[in-house]
């Protein structure tokens, strides 16, 4: 399913050259499924045109408070009524000033007014603008009035200075949107994660590691992220951006790995260890490079810390979750890892199904049984992974 299938969206355009990623936003937007509805003020339309965005959209473009298609001519009530969120993108320095003041001098700063659904803000404008007092006075009333405010960035800017006041791109806010919509049911916990390969120096050039590109953990950190818990996230090395508003922590080996957890386990209340630490390491790293001869070379290797094993037997363990990736015998090994480690949950599945991919299928093992989800993009495994815990934890609270 599209991640916002089903949502009603009014996506406002106020002026600004960051109105040419608002085209690309309403595409996106149209592309996760939801019905997009943009309402351009004049400054936004000397910009980017109404054509534009009815044509990304499919939808009539509104600019006029007075516009005759809107039979009753309250286009300022009509279309945020049923609608899930007004998103103004970019919204400028003199667009948040009014909706700060609650003033209504066009029909998008109106339709702000009078709607009854939330409202997100993303931020455009030069770096000074932004860090004037004025401006930082209306972004704390819009905060206090419970407008969710989105960026912005720092990074060049038109002028061809540089610093805060960049939008967020196109991408980041549909990743924010979709986010905002997802239920909050790990408000207020602490999680932290690991995902990703370790690597093990062999020499100063070669190491042992293996194939994990770390897609499904830095989406179970998005999931938890967008579930309302504040997110730490320790990776090995993959090539992936972190999600916005989860804390990174970046680590090469499995001691590494193991040093970073230990240091912040005491401090969490879930710990998914979705990491594929390597369980051995070369004895004695050489300091040089190898050079090839013409016998074996033989490599004694040595255990790594049990990193899960470690911090679920703690005695102020958190609720721990493991990940099984077999070649055979899931079942088997996957519940056989549970039981072991007295773990909450593990995540079970076939390297063959989602290694590497963007897709995957797993079953889920805890105490009441097996739970399979998918097949699904790992975004969507990461959801339903994320709504199994909170399920869990829900319950074992309300047996206390």
């Amino acid at each position: 399913m599209a991640a916002l299938s089903g949502k009603r969206v009014v996506l406002g355009v106020t002026g600004g050259i960051a109105a040419y990623k608002a085209a690309a936003l309403a595409r996106l937007l149209v592309q996760a499924g939801a019905d997009v509805h943009v309402v351009l003020t004049d400054a936004g339309a000397r910009f980017v045109t109404a054509v534009t965005f009815q044509a990304l959209t499919g939808n009539p473009v509104w600019t006029d408070a007075w516009d005759a298609r809107m039979p009753n001519n309250m286009a300022h009530i009509d279309l945020s009524r049923g609608a899930d969120a007004v998103l103004v993108a970019p919204a400028s320095a003199d667009f948040l000033a009014r909706v700060a003041h609650g003033l209504a001098g066009d029909l998008l700063a109106t339709l702000c007014l009078a709607r009854d659904c939330p409202l997100l803000l993303a931020p455009a404008m030069n770096r000074e603008m932004w860090e004037k007092l004025a401006t930082q006075r209306n972004l704390r009333q819009l905060a206090e009035d419970g407008v969710v405010l989105l960026g912005p960035a720092s990074g060049e800017q038109a002028c061809g200075e540089s610093g805060m006041g960049r939008m967020l791109e196109a991408e980041e806010l549909l990743d924010a949107l979709v986010g905002f919509f997802q239920p909050k049911t790990l408000a207020g916990r602490r999680v932290l994660l690991t995902a990703g390969p370790t690597f093990e120096a062999l020499d100063v050039v070669r190491g042992l590691t293996n194939l994990s590109s770390g897609k499904m953990g830095f989406a179970l950190a998005r999931a938890a992220r967008d579930a309302g818990a504040e997110v730490t996230l320790v990776s090995g090395p993959v090539a992936l951006a972190a999600p916005a508003r989860v804390a990174r922590v970046d680590v090469v080996s499995a001691r590494e790995m193991h040093e970073a957890v230990m240091a912040r386990a005491a401090a969490c209340d879930i710990f998914i260890a979705v990491a594929a630490v390597a369980d051995y390491r070369p004895g004695e790293p050489v300091r040089e490079k190898i050079k090839k001869g013409d016998k074996p070379l033989q490599v004694t290797l040595t255990p790594n810390p049990d990193i899960l094993a470690e911090v679920a037997a703690r005695p102020d363990a958190p609720f721990c979750v493991g990940f099984a990736a077999e070649s055979h015998d899931l079942e088997r090994y996957a519940e056989g890892k549970r039981q072991k480690k007295k773990l909450a949950l593990v995540v079970g599945n076939l390297v063959q199904d989602g290694l590497g991919g963007d897709d995957n299928s797993v079953i889920l093992f805890d105490e009441r049984g097996r739970h399979p989800l998918g097949p699904a993009s790992k975004m969507e495994i990461a959801r339903g992974i994320v709504d199994h815990i909170a399920q869990m934890l829900a319950g074992g609270e309300e047996e206390d």
